[in-house]
C-alpha cells in the first residue's frame, strides 16, 4: 500500500497511507546525541517498512494508524500516558517496541513505551522548572 518507506521515524502514515506531520518538525535520524548514523540509511528504515508490511497484512486497525499521529508525540504527560495506553491492546505492539529499541527513536511513544533520547523512561516530565519545597516561615 505505502509507495516509499517512511522518510523518518517520526512520521507515521495515517489510514490511507499518504504522510501526516510536517518533516521539518522531526528530529534528525541517528543514535541519540545527533551524531549521525554508520549504517546506511536503508539499514534503518528496513524494520519500519517491515512492520508496515505486517500491518497490513493484519488488516485490522492499530492504534498509531487510528488516532491522530501527533498523540504518540505529545508534550503533556496526561496526553503520554493516554497514547502508551493506547498501545497496550495492539497486536504488532512487541515488534514496535523491539524496533524502536533498534532504531534508538530520538522521542515520541513506540510500542507502549516513552522514548527520550533514544532511551526508554517511564514517564514524561511536565515542561518548567520543578516546583520548589514549601518553605516554612
Amino acid at each position: 500500500m505505502h509507495s516509499a518507506p517512511h522518510a523518518t521515524s517520526g512520521l507515521h502514515p495515517d489510514l490511507t497511507g499518504t504522510p501526516t506531520g510536517d518533516l521539518t518538525d522531526h528530529p534528525p535520524l541517528g543514535p541519540a546525541g545527533g551524531a549521525p548514523s554508520a549504517d546506511p540509511p536503508e539499514n534503518t528504515l528496513l524494520p519500519l517498512t517491515e512492520l508496515d508490511d505486517e500491518i497490513e497484512r493484519l488488516g485490522v486497525p492499530v492504534p498509531c494508524r487510528t488516532y491522530d499521529p501527533e498523540v504518540f508525540f505529545a508534550e503533556s504527560p496526561a496526553d503520554v500516558e493516554y497514547a502508551k495506553s493506547l498501545c497496550q491492546t495492539c497486536p504488532v505492539r512487541e515488534a514496535c517496541l523491539a524496533g524502536a529499541k533498534d532504531r534508538r527513536e530520538p522521542w515520541g511513544v513506540w510500542g507502549g513505551e516513552l522514548f527520550i533520547q533514544g532511551v526508554v523512561v517511564p514517564r514524561k516530565r511536565p515542561r518548567g522548572r520543578p516546583r520548589k519545597n514549601a518553605v516554612a516561615a
